[in-house]
């Protein structure tokens, strides 16, 4: 049974009443969310030790982190070390996207490692087999793609992105409509390849009730992928992209019937102006599913700091109601990342999501910059610290860059608070609270 049919019997689960206690929100309300699909728990039975984890509505935006070998990068120790950093820095989740090596080998490690919910996109382990047996991603079968499904989903894969909407209609609006970047997808480009070469319907839409019926077995939350999502700012909000959105509603609706957790990817390249509309859209076609972004991108020439691109459409995204992030690092568009740029881009999106609950007003975020902005007031470091998103670096600077007194060394005896608490404050102390 899975968590969207205990919660629609009204049936607490275990992950349930965790998530709750840990969101700070009564379970009441967190069972009445999940059993109207409004919140997922990606939580496969068969992932041991797994830390359950709710993304949706009234609950804080969670930050996902993409590893993954390719062909020229296949060594799974760095993958393992990226999922340490992962770890260490606060991702809520991870995907594994392995092109490279022994793939079940990989994604059976991460498992192992990795005691939050672990995403893959099934279509890349497909294609790789079917280039390795047949010599080409066009030999692949219906029943390869849901053979490759249903072992991920018997291993313990928690959700699956899958790009059940790009339909043989949304491939021809494409055509029509011109696009600059076309399809910047990678499950996307393969699925449109297939269909093309095949002229058949797309086997993930064709025969949805089957992915419905692995999903439903195993409580795999099903993550309909955006396979023509816009790659650059001149494509943004489409006719391509809105009809595959569109169809994505449709197939909310049918996974919800069958009982099965879903939940929705968004645009990718986006200019600020655009992506409040597109949230909202996207909320009111697909009945309030979880909203899962790529950035959005809000520019294209950020090559090198895309992390920074990513976290400025982000914060904006999951202010207007986007759910979950996906992290993007320095190395997007350029090449493989490195356990580095896993590191700041995860704090780059962690940063974005958090802006975004100040807003939202989720439990315990202005509590936090409260608490951070009493801590500065008293020149209390060890309290900042704390407080901070990337305690190891505040270490750091500070060590390198700090002072032996109260102040730091960019104010010294000038610091403002200093000079404020001696003339404005004399004798008026804050209390925890930060009044006096």
């Amino acid at each position: 049974m899975t968590q969207l049919e205990m919660a629609r019997q009204g049936r607490l689960s275990p992950a349930l009443e965790r998530i709750a206690a840990d969101e700070g929100i009564p379970a009441g309300d967190l069972l009445s969310l999940v059993a109207r699909g409004r919140v997922v728990l990606p939580a496969n039975p068969a992932h041991a030790d797994l830390r359950p984890l709710g993304i949706g509505e009234r609950l804080r935006t969670k930050v996902n982190v993409n590893i993954g070998t390719s062909k020229d990068f296949p060594a799974l120790a760095d993958e393992m070390a990226k999922v340490e950093v992962s770890l260490a820095y606060g991702a809520d989740t991870l995907m594994d996207l392995s092109t490279g090596g022994d793939l079940p080998r990989i994604r059976r490690a991460i498992l192992d490692k990795a005691p939050i919910p672990l995403g893959t996109v099934p279509i890349y382990q497909a294609a790789v087999e079917a280039i390795e047996r047949r010599g080409s991603i066009i030999a692949l079968t219906a029943d390869d793609l849901f053979q490759t499904i249903e072992a991920q989903a018997r291993e313990g894969v928690d959700f699956m992105t899958v790009h059940c909407g790009l339909t043989l209609r949304a491939i021809d609006r494409l055509r029509r409509q011109g696009r600059v970047a076309d399809v910047v997808s990678r499950g996307g480009a393969m699925h449109l390849a297939w269909s093309l070469h095949h002229q058949k319907e797309n086997p993930l839409y064709e025969a949805y009730d089957r992915l419905l019926e692995i999903a439903r077995t195993y409580d795999v939350t099903l993550s309909l992928g955006d396979g023509l999502r816009p790659g650059c700012q001149a494509d943004a909000t489409d006719r391509a992209q809105l009809e595959e959105l569109l169809t994505l509603g449709e197939l909310v609706e049918r996974a919800w019937a069958a009982g099965v957790q879903v939940m929705v990817e968004g645009p990718g390249h986006v200019p600020l102006d655009q992506i409040e509309m597109n949230m909202k859209l996207q909320k009111r076609v697909c009945g309030g599913a979880p909203f899962y972004v790529l950035g959005p991108l809000v520019t294209d020439i950020g090559a090198g700091y895309d992390h920074i691109v990513a976290a400025i459409g982000g914060a904006i995204a999951a202010a207007a109601g986007a759910d979950y992030l996906c992290y993007v690092t320095p190395a997007e568009h350029l090449g493989l990342p490195t356990a580095e740029d896993v590191r700041e881009g995860l704090i780059a999106s962690r940063l974005a999501a958090h802006a975004a609950d100040l807003v939202k007003g989720v439990t315990g975020a202005r509590e936090r910059d409260r608490a951070m902005s009493v801590a500065r007031k008293r020149l209390d470091w060890e309290a900042q610290r704390a407080l901070s998103i990337d305690p190891v670096r505040f270490e750091k600077v500070r060590r390198e860059r700090g002072t032996s007194g109260a102040a730091c060394s960019m104010c010294g005896e000038f610091c403002a608070m200093r000079l404020v608490e001696q003339f404005l404050n004399a004798g008026r102390t804050p209390d925890a609270s930060g009044c006096v």
